[in-house]
């Protein structure tokens, strides 16, 4: 017997090799990369099907061009959807609903204010994206020229933190669709109608991928300044070894960056208004399922489990998950030009550093001194993880504030 498990059980399976372990790794960035590009390529693809892209793509000039046959057939398609997602809905024909708003009319006043927010959301998403259609094909034209005569070159290593937030923002697109199609064909005892639920979470798929257009430019606008830090890093390395760098290197990073700052600046002034109001949509969501969620806590005899445990906490984390998902995309950007600043200073202390690379350097420093990376919506909200936090604990308090309010009302009487 110990000879047969020696034969099966060699020392090389039992302790992997260095080369083995180093491989994993390897293995794992290599399986997260694929997973980005189909991410991607999905988004791309399924913004084709649906009229959100009225782009197509000249392979010779390699160059975005607007189509108005794709702008006319968006139009038509997203308007259609949605005039049949607002026919009379049969959704509120459910034992759960009728009895929650029989109950608290509260929760339905509040719901029809949801619906409103969700109404508004969409049409202006839709509206306002395909109005500044020729404003988003410049930038990402320009984005792209940027791509393949510099970015491509300057790459040093690959950038593993963008491929997981792709992978992540595709996950959450899934799970949030996942999410609201078990609520809808979940909830026990309901009137289900499939062609209206197919047109409601399609106009929703429709919104998440519009949200996910600019959410996919901040983290490209990320990985070039991520590039740009480390060939900031690589010429500050080359000085402390006491090589010598070339000056036109840094002002071309400066104009690179420069470029960026402007094109971050144009993409949040077209997306402002539709990723505002999703947040908007998002948080009184919130809100609402906060609500009812301790309603059927309170009440829990009168619900089963299937309702408490897999309806509406599930869509909350992943309504917060999506939520706060935003944040951070727009807090790496930021976060990441901040980092720009404070590898500059490592040229402080650089005694090799001959007046023209120091004078480039300061440009450099002066130009983020005076200008920062940041996302700003509407010329109010910087979306960073400080707004975050703040806007989770006003979400947090205003359930609070809705339970103090109708609390005599939370606890059904028995017949």
């Amino acid at each position: 017997m110990f000879i047969t498990f020696r034969r099966v059980f060699s020392v090389s399976q039992i302790i992997p090799s260095p080369t083995s372990i180093m491989s994993q790794p390897k293995r794992i960035h290599r399986i997260c990369q694929g997973l980005a590009r189909f991410t991607i390529r999905a988004t791309l693809y399924g913004s084709w099907v649906l009229g959100l892209f009225p782009f197509t793509f000249d392979s010779r000039k390699r160059r975005l061009n607007r189509s108005k046959w794709l702008l006319a057939y968006g139009l038509v398609l997203n308007l259609t959807l949605m005039v049949l997602s607002m026919l009379p809905s049969t959704d509120d024909h459910n034992s759960v609903k009728v009895e929650v708003f029989e109950r608290n009319p509260l929760v339905k006043q509040v719901e029809e204010i949801v619906e409103v927010i969700s109404l508004i959301t969409t049409l202006v998403t839709h509206l306002r994206t395909f109005s500044r259609s020729g404003d988003l094909v410049e930038i990402l034209n320009e984005l792209l020229v940027l791509e393949k005569s510099h970015f491509s070159k300057l790459m040093l290593s690959e950038c593993h933190t963008f491929n997981r937030y792709v992978i992540e923002k595709g996950l959450v697109v899934v799970l949030e669709i996942g999410s609201s199609l078990v609520i809808y064909f979940g909830v026990p005892d309901s009137k289900i109608v499939v062609y209206e639920a197919v047109c409601i979470y399609i106009v929703q798929l429709e919104v998440l991928m519009v949200v996910m257009h600019f959410h996919l430019a901040v983290i490209y606008i990320y990985r070039y300044v991520w590039t740009i830090n480390g060939q900031l890093l690589d010429l500050a390395s080359r000085l402390r070894r006491g090589d010598s760098v070339d000056p036109d290197r840094i002002q071309l990073l400066l104009w690179l960056y420069s470029r960026l700052l402007d094109l971050n600046d144009r993409l949040a002034a077209i997306y402002d208004i539709q990723v505002t109001l999703f947040m908007a949509t998002l948080f009184s969501a919130n809100i609402i399922v906060g609500h009812v969620l301790v309603i059927c806590w309170i009440n829990i005899t009168r619900f089963s489990l299937l309702e408490m445990i897999l309806l509406f906490p599930q869509a909350l984390v992943i309504n917060f998950w999506d939520l706060w998902q935003g944040i951070a995309f727009c807090d790496l950007a930021e976060s990441t030009g901040k980092k720009t600043s404070m590898i500059l200073k490592l040229f402080n202390d650089m005694e090799n550093m001959d007046q023209e690379t120091e004078r480039r350097v300061t440009e450099f420093t002066c130009f983020c001194s005076h200008r920062r990376l940041k996302v700003c919506h509407l010329g109010l909200l910087d979306i960073n993880y400080e707004m975050g936090f703040r806007m989770i604990i006003t979400n947090i308090l205003y359930v609070v504030f809705l339970v103090q309010f109708d609390y005599m009302n939370l606890k059904f009487k028995t017949n």
